[in-house]
C-alpha cells in the first residue's frame, strides 16, 4: 500500500503504510535519486526512492497553477502517484478548517488595522496600486472566466478582500499574487491542491503533516525590516 507525504512547499514524500515512515524519521532513511527522470525528456523529475521495503519517494512540488507544469511532469513521478493508496500532504488544503485557519492567522491581532502598521507613505502607495489593480481586473480576466459569470469585483476580493486587516507579510504576498497571470489562472487549482483533489477522487486515504501554525506563526513573527 502506498503513500503519498508533501513535507514543504518544495518536496512530497511517497511511500508504503506497510511500513512506519512520518516526517521525523524520514532523515534516517536511505535516499536515492531516480535516474527514470533523466531518461525522459532530459529533465529531473524531482523524484527520489527512499530505500525501504516496500519503497518510499519524495517528490517535488511548487505552488503555481497545475496546468502550467502538468505536462513537464515526467511519467515515472504520474505513474507513482497513481499507484499509491495513500496521499500526505504538507497541509490538507481540502479540509474547511485549514482554510479558514488560514484566513484567520492572516489577521493583525486586537483588531488593528494595516495604516496603524505600516509607515503612511508605504500605505498610501499600498492604496493607490490595488485602486489601479482593481481598474485592471476586467482586462486581466480570461474569456473562460467571464464565460462563467465571473465579475472583475468579485474576484478582486476573492484575492485582496479584508487586505486593510492583514498582517504586512500576507499583504506582500497578496500583492506578488495580483498580476495579469494569476488573475486570468484564478480558481485553476495549484500542483500541491490539484494532486491533493485527485487523490480524493481515487479514493486514496489522505492526509497532512503539518499544521496550519506551524507555516504562519514563523510569517507572522517577521517584524517589518525583514
Amino acid at each position: 500500500m502506498l503513500t503519498w507525504w508533501l513535507l514543504s512547499p518544495l518536496l512530497a514524500l511517497m511511500g508504503s503504510s506497510g511500513g512506519d515512515v512520518n516526517a521525523r524519521n524520514v532523515a534516517s532513511l536511505d535516499l536515492g535519486v531516480d535516474d527514470c527522470a533523466t531518461k525522459e525528456r532530459g529533465l529531473n523529475s524531482f523524484l527520489w526512492t527512499i530505500k525501504r521495503s516496500p519503497p518510499a519517494y519524495l517528490f517535488g512540488t511548487i505552488h503555481v497553477p497545475y496546468d502550467r507544469v502538468w505536462e513537464y511532469i515526467p511519467a515515472n513521478s504520474k505513474t507513482a502517484f497513481s499507484d499509491s493508496d495513500s496521499a500526505i500532504f504538507e497541509l490538507d488544503l481540502t479540509n474547511p478548517y485549514t482554510l479558514t485557519a488560514l484566513a484567520e492567522c492572516q489577521m493583525l491581532p486586537h483588531g488593528q488595522t494595516l495604516s496603524e502598521v505600516l509607515p503612511l507613505d508605504l500605505y498610501s502607495r499600498l492604496q493607490r496600486h490595488l485602486a489601479y489593480v482593481r481598474t485592471r481586473m476586467t482586462d486581466w480576466m480570461s474569456q473562460e472566466q467571464k464565460k462563467k459569470g465571473l465579475f472583475a469585483d468579485y474576484l478582486f476580493n476573492a484575492i485582496a478582500g479584508n487586505w486593510r486587516r492583514k498582517r504586512p507579510v500576507w499583504v506582500m504576498l497578496m500583492v506578488n499574487s495580483l498580476t495579469e497571470a494569476d488573475v486570468k489562472s484564478r480558481g485553476i487549482p495549484v500542483l500541491d491542491l490539484y494532486l491533493a483533489q485527485q487523490a480524493e477522487r481515487e479514493g486514496k486515504v489522505t492526509g497532512a503533516v503539518e499544521r496550519v501554525e506551524e507555516q504562519c506563526l514563523p510569517l507572522n513573527d517577521l517584524d517589518l525590516s525583514q
